[in-house]
Protein backbone atom coordinates (compact mmCIF):
# COMPACT_ATOMS: atom_id res chain seq x y z
CA UNK A 1 0.00 0.00 0.00
CA UNK A 2 1.45 3.29 -0.78
CA UNK A 3 1.18 6.04 1.41
CA UNK A 4 0.27 8.98 -0.59
CA UNK A 5 -0.35 12.20 0.77
CA UNK A 6 -3.23 14.68 -1.29
CA UNK A 7 -2.96 18.02 -1.11
CA UNK A 8 -5.95 20.05 -1.67
CA UNK A 9 -5.61 23.65 -2.81
CA UNK A 10 -8.22 26.24 -3.92
CA UNK A 11 -8.27 27.34 -7.80
CA UNK A 12 -9.74 30.86 -8.83
CA UNK A 13 -12.72 29.03 -9.84
CA UNK A 14 -15.35 28.41 -6.53
CA UNK A 15 -16.63 25.73 -8.33
CA UNK A 16 -12.84 23.55 -8.95
CA UNK A 17 -10.33 22.40 -6.70
CA UNK A 18 -6.94 20.92 -7.08
CA UNK A 19 -6.00 17.64 -5.73
CA UNK A 20 -2.09 17.81 -5.74
CA UNK A 21 -0.39 13.94 -5.65
CA UNK A 22 2.96 14.47 -3.67
CA UNK A 23 5.37 12.69 -5.57
CA UNK A 24 3.35 11.23 -7.98
CA UNK A 25 3.17 11.23 -12.08
CA UNK A 26 -0.40 10.57 -13.19
CA UNK A 27 0.23 10.99 -16.55
CA UNK A 28 2.90 12.71 -18.67
CA UNK A 29 0.49 15.46 -20.61
CA UNK A 30 -3.20 17.05 -19.47
CA UNK A 31 -5.85 15.23 -19.91
CA UNK A 32 -9.47 16.36 -19.76
CA UNK A 33 -12.76 14.29 -18.85
CA UNK A 34 -16.16 15.78 -18.78
CA UNK A 35 -18.88 13.69 -17.47
CA UNK A 36 -21.30 12.85 -20.84
CA UNK A 37 -18.06 11.78 -22.31
CA UNK A 38 -18.76 7.99 -23.94
CA UNK A 39 -15.43 6.61 -23.33
CA UNK A 40 -12.66 7.69 -20.65
CA UNK A 41 -10.60 5.10 -21.17
CA UNK A 42 -9.71 5.99 -17.28
CA UNK A 43 -10.99 3.64 -14.34
CA UNK A 44 -9.74 6.57 -11.86
CA UNK A 45 -12.15 9.52 -14.05
CA UNK A 46 -14.84 7.05 -14.36
CA UNK A 47 -14.51 6.30 -10.29
CA UNK A 48 -14.75 10.22 -9.72
CA UNK A 49 -17.72 10.74 -12.17
CA UNK A 50 -19.79 8.38 -9.99
CA UNK A 51 -19.22 10.86 -7.08
CA UNK A 52 -22.90 13.03 -7.38
CA UNK A 53 -21.68 16.32 -8.20
CA UNK A 54 -18.00 15.56 -10.07
CA UNK A 55 -18.94 17.33 -13.79
CA UNK A 56 -15.45 17.93 -15.34
CA UNK A 57 -12.45 16.42 -14.16
CA UNK A 58 -8.40 17.51 -15.48
CA UNK A 59 -5.66 15.22 -15.06
CA UNK A 60 -2.04 16.64 -14.87
CA UNK A 61 1.62 15.67 -14.12
CA UNK A 62 0.77 15.74 -10.61
CA UNK A 63 -2.41 16.71 -9.68
CA UNK A 64 -6.03 16.25 -10.78
CA UNK A 65 -8.61 19.18 -10.94
CA UNK A 66 -12.12 18.66 -10.21
CA UNK A 67 -14.93 21.17 -11.53
CA UNK A 68 -18.13 20.20 -9.28
CA UNK A 69 -21.95 21.51 -9.90
CA UNK A 70 -24.06 22.50 -7.13
CA UNK A 71 -23.15 20.57 -4.41
CA UNK A 72 -19.93 21.84 -1.74
CA UNK A 73 -16.54 20.98 -1.11
CA UNK A 74 -17.39 19.95 2.33
CA UNK A 75 -19.80 17.34 0.69
CA UNK A 76 -17.24 16.30 -1.93
CA UNK A 77 -14.05 16.73 -0.59
CA UNK A 78 -13.94 13.15 1.46
CA UNK A 79 -15.53 10.81 -1.58
CA UNK A 80 -12.72 12.39 -4.19
CA UNK A 81 -10.04 11.81 -1.85
CA UNK A 82 -10.90 8.14 -0.94
CA UNK A 83 -11.64 7.44 -4.74
CA UNK A 84 -8.18 9.21 -5.98
CA UNK A 85 -6.05 6.93 -3.06
CA UNK A 86 -7.82 3.90 -3.69
CA UNK A 87 -7.05 4.16 -7.00
CA UNK A 88 -3.48 5.26 -6.24
CA UNK A 89 -3.20 1.89 -4.61
CA UNK A 90 -4.55 -0.17 -7.05
CA UNK A 91 -1.54 0.07 -9.04
CA UNK A 92 -3.74 1.05 -12.09
CA UNK A 93 -2.58 3.15 -14.74
CA UNK A 94 -4.74 6.64 -14.51
CA UNK A 95 -5.19 6.15 -18.08
CA UNK A 96 -5.38 2.63 -20.00
CA UNK A 97 -4.82 4.46 -23.43
CA UNK A 98 -2.48 7.94 -24.66
CA UNK A 99 -2.97 8.99 -27.79
CA UNK A 100 -1.29 12.40 -27.20
CA UNK A 101 2.04 10.50 -28.80
CA UNK A 102 1.16 12.52 -31.90
CA UNK A 103 2.61 15.95 -33.00
CA UNK A 104 1.63 18.80 -30.82
CA UNK A 105 0.11 20.90 -34.01
CA UNK A 106 -1.90 17.50 -35.40
CA UNK A 107 -5.00 18.25 -33.67
CA UNK A 108 -5.01 22.02 -34.58
CA UNK A 109 -6.92 23.08 -38.03
CA UNK A 110 -5.04 25.89 -39.92
CA UNK A 111 -4.64 26.39 -43.67
CA UNK A 112 -0.80 25.35 -44.34
CA UNK A 113 0.22 29.03 -45.57
CA UNK A 114 -0.04 29.60 -41.34
CA UNK A 115 2.32 27.26 -39.99
CA UNK A 116 4.90 29.92 -39.36
CA UNK A 117 2.48 31.50 -37.10
CA UNK A 118 0.98 28.71 -35.82
CA UNK A 119 4.30 27.17 -34.68
CA UNK A 120 4.80 30.26 -33.17
CA UNK A 121 1.69 30.42 -31.23
CA UNK A 122 2.10 27.13 -29.95
CA UNK A 123 5.36 27.68 -28.25
CA UNK A 124 4.43 30.50 -26.54
CA UNK A 125 1.43 29.18 -25.30
CA UNK A 126 3.49 25.66 -24.32
CA UNK A 127 6.28 27.60 -22.56
CA UNK A 128 4.50 30.48 -21.04
CA UNK A 129 0.46 30.29 -20.85
CA UNK A 130 0.22 26.83 -20.38
CA UNK A 131 2.61 26.45 -17.61
CA UNK A 132 0.87 29.69 -15.54
CA UNK A 133 -2.92 28.43 -16.11
CA UNK A 134 -1.45 24.94 -14.95
CA UNK A 135 -0.79 26.48 -11.85
CA UNK A 136 -3.98 27.38 -11.06
CA UNK A 137 -5.32 23.95 -11.99
CA UNK A 138 -6.69 24.38 -15.55
CA UNK A 139 -4.98 24.14 -19.06
CA UNK A 140 -5.25 25.86 -22.41
CA UNK A 141 -5.24 24.16 -25.61
CA UNK A 142 -5.07 25.12 -29.05
CA UNK A 143 -8.19 24.36 -30.97
CA UNK A 144 -7.77 26.43 -34.61
CA UNK A 145 -6.02 29.37 -36.31
CA UNK A 146 -8.29 31.24 -38.90
CA UNK A 147 -7.53 34.19 -40.68
CA UNK A 148 -5.54 36.16 -37.20
CA UNK A 149 -8.07 34.47 -34.84
CA UNK A 150 -6.65 32.10 -32.54
CA UNK A 151 -9.28 29.56 -30.97
CA UNK A 152 -8.44 28.13 -27.60
CA UNK A 153 -10.37 26.14 -25.34
CA UNK A 154 -9.87 26.50 -21.58
CA UNK A 155 -10.41 23.33 -19.52
CA UNK A 156 -10.16 22.05 -16.17
CA UNK A 157 -10.74 24.95 -13.38
CA UNK A 158 -10.61 27.57 -16.18
CA UNK A 159 -13.77 26.19 -17.32
CA UNK A 160 -16.57 28.43 -16.56
CA UNK A 161 -14.38 30.55 -14.20
CA UNK A 162 -15.98 33.83 -13.40
CA UNK A 163 -12.22 34.87 -14.72
CA UNK A 164 -11.94 33.12 -17.97
CA UNK A 165 -12.81 36.10 -20.26
CA UNK A 166 -10.45 38.47 -18.51
CA UNK A 167 -7.80 35.55 -18.23
CA UNK A 168 -8.20 34.77 -22.37
CA UNK A 169 -8.65 38.51 -23.69
CA UNK A 170 -6.76 40.58 -21.08
CA UNK A 171 -3.71 37.73 -20.51
CA UNK A 172 -3.56 34.96 -23.65
CA UNK A 173 -4.76 37.38 -26.08
CA UNK A 174 -2.23 40.24 -24.94
CA UNK A 175 0.43 38.12 -24.63
CA UNK A 176 0.36 36.74 -28.15
CA UNK A 177 -0.96 39.91 -29.85
CA UNK A 178 2.46 41.17 -28.54
CA UNK A 179 4.66 38.67 -29.70
CA UNK A 180 3.23 37.83 -33.67
CA UNK A 181 1.85 40.71 -35.13
CA UNK A 182 -0.20 38.56 -37.25
CA UNK A 183 -2.60 37.90 -34.57
CA UNK A 184 -5.98 40.02 -34.61
CA UNK A 185 -7.81 38.17 -31.43
CA UNK A 186 -8.09 35.02 -29.55
CA UNK A 187 -11.60 33.11 -29.18
CA UNK A 188 -12.69 31.05 -26.55
CA UNK A 189 -14.07 27.24 -27.78
CA UNK A 190 -15.90 24.64 -26.11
Amino acid sequence: MINMFIQTESTPNPNSLKFVLDDYELCPSPVEFSKSQQNTNSVLADELFKIKGVENILFNKNFISINKNKYTWDQLKASILQVISNHINSGLPAIEENNKDSNELDSVEFDTDDLKVVKMINNILSSKIRPAIMQDGGDVTFVKYDNGVAYLSLKGSCAGCPSATITLKNGIENMLKHNIPELKKVEQVT
